[in-house]
């Protein structure tokens, strides 16, 4: 969220940014509820000013005038209260502004490819797919699933559910004994502050699965990935700097409608209703942000590497992040029957954005300020999955287990 003042002082500047990140910001309609709003304040005020000075005179007149000053008082707070929730909606739907270094363009075209890594096997006989290979047993079953939950589910059988569990288990070993993130158990169901705290509403509450319950005036929501719930760990709290960084690890499910993808990737595993992912979080002093960022996508990448499965890094453009960051970078691993990469992890720094919105602070030399946040996926299990399965085939449709994979494998070879 930002500053009310900072958008006042820097009107025009800020109004180019927000169209860099494809928002058309309406300088005027902000102005102009801005200034009503202000307006209402300062006529609250001033009566409160004028209530406060009658009370203290002994004149009995003055009892009928305090009264009616009350009532306009009243009257007043509650016109101030719908002013402020329609500024409100302005200031909680801009997102956050791009650092400098984020190239400037309206989708993924003007993404900028950092650095590739590993080599891309060949092949001697036509690749198969994650879906043909899963046919064989119907061990990655489709089928079964949409009978039980509909389209863009997926039932996991026998050797590939101790492959997905494995690979979990890996990365969380990895993240932790390597890395020094602290693993985290949390909640898979979340109130809505929560969710506003990371940026996931107002403005995107069609993709989120909300949960009815009985007699409760709050929405509740299941998480669409954890850094929600690892993110707002350090909500509505002041941090002792010396406890930062802090570092935060977990394995969970996410819930997503995919309400803005209707056709894309309808096959397969690429892009499901629920998944499993494993999750980076770490919340830092903001100069260190993108430090941060850059030891967070290692942490990511070393999962690739391990796996000896070959990737790219590309830094998204200012029109292709997310809502809440201020540079993101995508790592990419190579989908063989595909012929080419698709996203794996989404590593972001969102500076103070979420910790204003928050209200997540740390002492500092000059007082509290908000601290910063980052998000990575360290990496998302299905893609990972279909990336190493196909990278590892075989011709009769067996998959070769990586060596680091074996001793979470029951010491398996092959599936």
């Amino acid at each position: 969220m930002h500053n009310l003042k900072d958008i006042r002082k820097n009107l025009n500047d800020l109004k180019k940014k927000f169209e860099n990140r494809n928002v058309n910001f309406d300088e005027k309609d902000f102005q102009k509820k801005d200034a009503f709003n202000r307006e209402l304040i300062s006529k609250k005020e001033n009566l409160e000013q004028e209530k406060k000075l009658l009370s203290k005179s002994n004149d009995k007149s003055n009892f009928e005038k305090s009264k009616k000053i009350s009532k306009e008082i009243s009257d007043l707070i509650k016109k101030q209260i719908l002013s402020q929730n329609e500024l409100d909606k302005i200031l909680h739907s801009l997102p956050n502004l791009a650092l400098d270094d984020v190239p400037v363009g309206k989708d993924e075209k003007l993404n900028k490819i950092v650095k590739k890594r590993g080599n891309i096997k060949k092949f001697s006989f036509r690749v198969k797919s994650h879906i043909e290979l899963g046919k064989k047993d119907l061990n990655i079953d489709f089928e079964t699933s949409v009978k039980l939950s509909g389209s863009r589910f997926v039932v996991l059988k026998d050797k590939y559910a101790m492959l997905e569990r494995a690979l979990i288990n890996f990365m969380l070993d990895t993240h932790i004994n390597e890395f020094n993130y602290i693993e985290i158990s949390p909640p898979l169901i979340v109130n809505e502050d929560i969710m506003f705290g990371t940026g996931q509403l107002p403005k995107f509450e069609e993709d989120q699965f909300e949960i009815k319950f009985d007699n409760s005036d709050q929405k509740k929501f299941l998480i669409p990935t954890a850094e929600v719930v690892l993110t707002n760990l350090v909500r509505k709290s002041i941090i002792e700097k010396k406890f930062l960084p802090k570092r935060f690890v977990a394995s969970t499910p996410c819930f997503r409608k995919e309400a803005g993808s209707y056709g894309k990737d309808t096959k397969g595993m690429i892009r499901q209703h629920q998944f499993y992912k494993v999750e980076l979080v770490s919340i830092v002093e903001p100069n260190k942000c993108l430090e941060e960022l850059e030891r967070m996508l290692g942490c990511a990448e070393s999962i690739l590497k391990k796996l000896e499965i070959p990737y790219q890094v590309v830094l998204l453009s200012t029109g292709d992040m997310g809502f809440s960051a201020e540079k993101t970078y995508d790592i990419e691993a190579w989908i063989p029957s595909e012929n080419k990469y698709r996203e794996i992890s989404s590593c972001s720094s969102c500076g103070t954005f979420q910790a204003r919105r928050m209200g997540a602070k740390y002492k500092s030399e000059n007082g509290n300020e908000f601290v910063g946040t980052l998000n990575g996926s360290g990496l998302a299990v299905g893609r990972l999955m279909i990336a190493l399965i196909e990278s590892n085939q075989n011709e009769d449709g067996s998959i070769n287990i990586p060596e680091v994979l074996k001793k979470y494998m029951n010491n398996l070879e092959k599936i």
